[in-house]
């Protein structure tokens, strides 16, 4: 026996009990795990809570036949993936190829061949593990296009703005200084400082991200405490929230733990609180907060900025999918440390999301575990 069939499930539907045993019988043998029902309608649940691999259908049921039931499953998203071969005494072309056109992947005759049902059995569970693995290498490779496209207009159109901030005014100042009204000379230094700011953090986000990717981040979790962590980052960001008059709350617990990397987190925090800053106008608020969430803890970063459309908030965390807008003081972004901080997330075992009302705000939110995850 392959060890690799048992973890295929397979439910067998059938309104008389006897061909039920017969069928759990052959596939007994093979070592698949079975689940039964004895109408469509049962069926349909059954599929719709569990996951099956394959459906092996009877046709002649009372109340809802196999044709129905078997359309139905096709219709519905969470099941129309499950293959389905008919169990039928029906052999005529007309109704097989009815079964075929509703979605059916074959047919079995009764009485049952034990040898015949094991091999199309086989078949289509082969068959459907082949266009899994054909799915996930090409969802891979749509991704990896994805990750290199962002990576390239980062390094094309992004990065390329702070830097010509710098050298406009920096030209500015070497070639106009004597003509210059202190006035503007302090414009000028004013405008190399925010595009250095730009630089260094874009930079910073775009190693970050390119160490995840090449899997050169070692996870290092540790009982940490969100209350320094935000802290610290509070102190790091003070300044950016006075330009702005920005006042940036920690209203974080002191005796607020989770179990995670430190450095990913500190990132994630960072990166949260830039945002909050730069999309919240002169005289806003930003707030840190954690709660208890049973064996999680949940932190969120509130702003009082410009918030974000429904039709926009699914865009926030992919890489496929380009949204970057200015911030308050025509703050660049590249959406690239939302996607970093999915990632972090992810890889510390919690969730990231964001609630957010266009003209009142946004509110970024992630869980952490309190204890070690296995």
């Amino acid at each position: 026996m392959d060890d690799t069939n048992k973890k295929f499930n397979i439910l067998i539907v059938d309104d008389a009990s006897k061909n039920i045993q017969v069928v759990a019988n052959i596939l007994k043998q093979e070592g698949y795990q079975m689940a039964f029902a004895r109408n469509g309608k049962t069926a349909l649940s059954r599929a719709e809570t569990m996951p099956f691999d394959l459906i092996l259908l009877d046709i002649m049921m009372p109340e809802m036949d196999g044709y129905e039931a078997c359309e139905r499953l096709k219709k519905n998203p969470e099941t129309k993936d499950i293959p389905v071969i008919f169990l039928t005494a029906k052999t005529d072309k007309e109704s097989v190829l009815k079964g075929f056109g509703l979605g059916a992947v074959d047919y079995v005759t009764k009485p049952f061949n034990a040898a015949e049902l094991l091999a199309r059995v086989k078949t289509h569970l082969e068959l459907k593990l082949a266009k899994e693995d054909l799915r996930n290498s090409r969802d891979q490779l749509q991704e990896l296009n994805a990750t290199k496209d962002k990576f390239f207009s980062i390094i094309a159109h992004d990065l390329r703005n702070p830097f010509n901030a710098l050298i406009s005014g920096s030209d500015m100042l070497v070639h106009y200084f004597e003509e210059l009204e202190q006035e503007q000379i302090k414009e000028f230094i004013e405008e190399i400082n925010l595009a250095s700011r730009q630089a260094f953090n874009l930079l910073g986000n775009l190693l970050e991200w390119a160490r995840s990717q090449t899997g050169r981040i070692l996870y290092s979790p540790e009982k940490i405490s969100m209350d320094e962590i935000v802290q610290k980052n509070k102190d790091l960001l003070e300044q950016n929230a006075k330009e702005k008059n920005i006042h940036l709350a920690n209203d974080v617990e002191p005796d607020t733990f989770v179990y995670a990397d430190k450095d990913m987190i500190a990132t994630v925090i960072r990166n949260l609180m830039t945002n909050a800053l730069k999309y919240t106008p002169y005289g806003g608020k930003v707030t840190i907060t954690s709660k208890n969430a049973g064996d999680f803890t949940e932190t969120w970063i509130s702003d009082t900025g410009a918030g974000i459309g429904k039709e926009d908030m699914d865009k926030l965390f992919r890489i496929d999918t380009k949204y970057s807008t200015l911030g308050t003081a025509n703050e660049r972004g590249t959406g690239l440390g939302l996607i970093l901080c999915k990632e972090f997330i992810k890889g510390n075992h919690g969730k990231i999301w964001v609630k957010s009302e266009v003209g009142k705000g946004s509110d970024f939110k992630f869980t952490l575990p309190k204890q070690i995850q296995e």
